[in-house]
Order: structure tokens, then sequence, then C-alpha cells
């Protein structure tokens, strides 16, 4: 991959030719008005459901766009990828289609719906290993085995079939929209596939389309890149939005997308989490986080895209429900209703209850209660967490406590003793 020429850009017959390629195999997704959307924005919000293909994401697209492409000289002993689970998908579902044999790296830490899911498609055509933390580290992993097997490495974004495969997303929306034309597309970016297929077929039919890249803040790798204008490394990252959470993104991404992105805007983990379960209760719309991405940005855009057609790019919804706990906590995080303390309960018979009717207002919950070690004679030491009802009885709750001598310390914007306590 060291030579990877980065000049490369799309053309249109070429992105057509994958659509006709992926004809019977990816669904052609629908763009549906969401009513809850357009209302809040005062906009007609169209949603592109990728999340309703048959691996639930528009992953497929470019696994078997690239795949399909290939000799028999490159199939001979197999492929290999690596991938958070949405890329393993498409590419496993591929192998089975076209009866190749292929062995698929993911990081240790991907849910296991999404591994479970991988070998559903693949079946005996794929085999899976789980190694590493993160993305990086299956992908190096993956590269290894790439060059001692000799194996031909399935990219998930930095590859000219994928890119290609990815594009047929725009070229959906663009067929489907003839009769409003659409004015902003918001698009999710990990590594950088779909945002620059997706943009390089409006920039060659509706140039006019102001395309809006949606990255995780703690994931910004085309942000960075973009901003600096080289693409850029990122030294750590935040691996929650685990579909497009990537240190570096594509050579041939990052050159297509820094011409053809309008903006490159980043959405707090917190948010996302917000939207998943908004969309869950309200909408019946099941989104993994990096599908919520795309719909995380509007409020960013709220003036501009008054009255305008907007299509936001639902990329996937594979989400594993053993995670929505985690989600749920991230989400009463971000909207300040959830609160962690270090909490000094005096040694002395009813301490426990003094706080509770004393200290906690008629709404709060008490949602983590963890006695510590004793921090001196008069005093015992709890970390306890608290549910309230709105952000604005944070600051009276605090002063009860210091004034009744309960306050010990506020764990929230500490995110270390966080971590370590919590």
């Amino acid at each position: 991959m060291k030579n990877t020429k980065t000049t490369y850009r799309p053309t249109l017959e070429a992105i057509e030719a994958a659509a006709e390629k992926l004809r019977g195999i990816a669904s052609v997704t629908p763009l549906v008005k969401n009513a809850r959307y357009s209302k809040k924005f005062g906009a007609n919000i169209y949603f592109k459901r990728e999340d309703l293909q048959v691996v639930r994401s528009y992953k497929i697209r470019g696994a078997y766009n690239k795949i399909s492409s290939l000799d028999n000289d490159h199939i001979t002993n197999g492929i290999v990828c690596a991938s958070a689970g949405n890329h393993a998908q498409g590419v496993a579902i591929s192998c089975k289609l076209l009866k190749i044999k292929g062995t698929i790296f993911m990081p240790s830490p991907t849910p296991n719906q999404k591994i479970e899911q991988v070998k559903m498609f693949g079946e005996e055509y794929i085999d899976v290993v789980l190694i590493g933390d993160s993305f990086d580290d299956a992908y190096h992993a993956a590269m290894q085995q790439s060059n001692e097997l000799n194996k031909t490495f399935v990219h998930p974004f930095n590859d000219e079939k994928v890119i290609e495969g990815q594009a047929t997303v725009g070229l959906e929306i663009i067929d489907q929209a003839q009769e409003h034309p659409i004015d902003y597309v918001f698009v999710p970016v990990g590594g950088g596939g779909l945002a620059a297929g997706l943009s390089s077929v409006f920039k060659l039919l509706s140039p006019q389309t102001k395309i809006i890249s949606v990255e995780p803040k703690g994931a910004p790798a085309m942000l960075t890149s973009i901003r600096a204008n080289k693409n850029t490394e990122l030294e750590s990252i935040d691996n929650f939005v685990d579909g497009a959470a990537v240190k570096r993104v594509g050579d041939l991404t990052f050159s297509i997308c820094k011409e053809t992105l309008h903006r490159v805007v980043t959405v707090d983990e917190g948010k996302i989490c917000q939207t998943i379960l908004s969309l869950y209760n309200k909408d019946a719309i099941v989104v993994e986080p990096a599908g919520a991405l795309s719909l995380c940005a509007l409020e960013q855009f709220k003036d501009e895209i008054k009255g305008k057609n907007v299509v936001c790019v639902i990329s996937g919804s594979n989400n594993d429900i053993t995670r929505m706990a985690e989600i749920k906590e991230r989400a009463l995080l971000h909207a300040n209703l959830k609160h962690y303390f270090i909490v000094k309960f005096p040694q002395r018979s009813g301490a426990l209850r003094d706080f509770v009717v004393d200290i906690l207002g008629p709404t709060d919950d008490i949602t983590h209660f963890e006695y510590t070690k004793k921090a001196n004679r008069e005093n015992d030491v709890a970390v306890v967490g608290l549910q309230l009802k709105s952000p604005d009885d944070l600051e009276p709750l605090i002063t009860k406590m210091k004034l009744h001598k309960f306050y010990g310390d506020y764990l929230n914007n500490k995110p270390d003793l966080f971590q370590f306590l919590v």
C-alpha cells in the first residue's frame, strides 16, 4: 500500500459500472422524508436509509465491487481484510456470494453482535480473527498475513473499487431526488470511503449541493488532516463510535475529500448517544453510533438549512443491545443530568438517611453507590452517582452537600479520576 497513488478521482462511468454490478446484490435503499426532523429544523430532512441494507450498512457496496473485480491470480490464496464490523460483514457476504475464502481481522472490543453477523453472512467461506484494541491493530495484523501468505488485502476505504462502490449511494440519492434537488448532504466519515465516493458523484452531477462530513469528536482524523493540508495520523482516539473511529484516513479518500467536501465537523459522543435513543424511542429506528453521526450535525447548521432540502445518510444499524447501558449513560452525562461525586458520610447512625432526606431533591435518583476505603476516623467515603431531573438542580445540590459537610469532590470534570472510580 506504500505506493498508493493519490491523484485518483472516480469517474462517472466507473461509478455507474459499480451500480450495475451491485444490481440485485445491494439494495436500492429508500430516501424518506422524516417529519419530526423536518419540523424541528424548518427544512425538508430526508433520511437515506443505508441501515436497511441486507448487512445493515452501506459497506456491502464497496466490498462487493472490489472483490468481484479481482481476477483469479488475486483470489487463489484467498483475501484478507480488517474491520470494526460493517466492512467485515460486506466482505463476508461477498465472499459467500462469490465463493472466495476470506480471513477477517477485527478489534477485540468489537460488539459481539457484529462478530456473529459476520460469521452468519460468511458461513464456511470466512474465518474471523479478533486482535488488538482498535481498527489500526487489526489492520496491521491483516497486512502482515497478506504479505506473509500472499493474500489480497481488501481495504475498507483506501481503494478505488471500494470508493466507487460506496459512491453508488450518491448516485441513488440524485436519482431519487429529481423532483426536489438537494441543497445539503450530511454524511458520516471514518476512513472516508463513503464521503469520498458520494461527494465525487455530487461534484460531477450536482455541484451546487453542499456536502458536510461528520466525525466523532474523539476521532477527528479527516478534520485534522484537512486543517493540516496533509493526511495526519492521530496519536490516540476514542473508539466508542467504532464504525467511524480511525487514527488515519485513506490517502485516496483524503485527496478527494479535501477538494469535494464543503465542510467537515465533529460531534460529541454524548450527543450521538442522545440521538440513538431519540431515534429508537420516537422513530422506531435502530442505529449504531456511526449511523447517527449525520443527524447530530444538523444543530450546527440550523440557520443555514432552514427551508432547504437536506439528506442525512443513516449509514448503519449494527448496534449491540449490550451497549445500551453505556449509550444511556453517555447521553445523560452529555445532557448534564448524570453526576458523580465523592461523598463523605460521618460515622454516625442515620448519616445516609440524612443525605437522602436533607440533601437530595424530590426528583433526584441515586443510580450508583459504592463505598471506598475510609479516608479518616470521622468519615466513610462513597462514590455516588445521581440522576437529576434538570441541569439546573446541580448547583443547589452541591451547595447543600457543602453546607451539611457531605461534599468530597465532583468527578464529572476529572476524567482520569472518573475512569478510575466509576
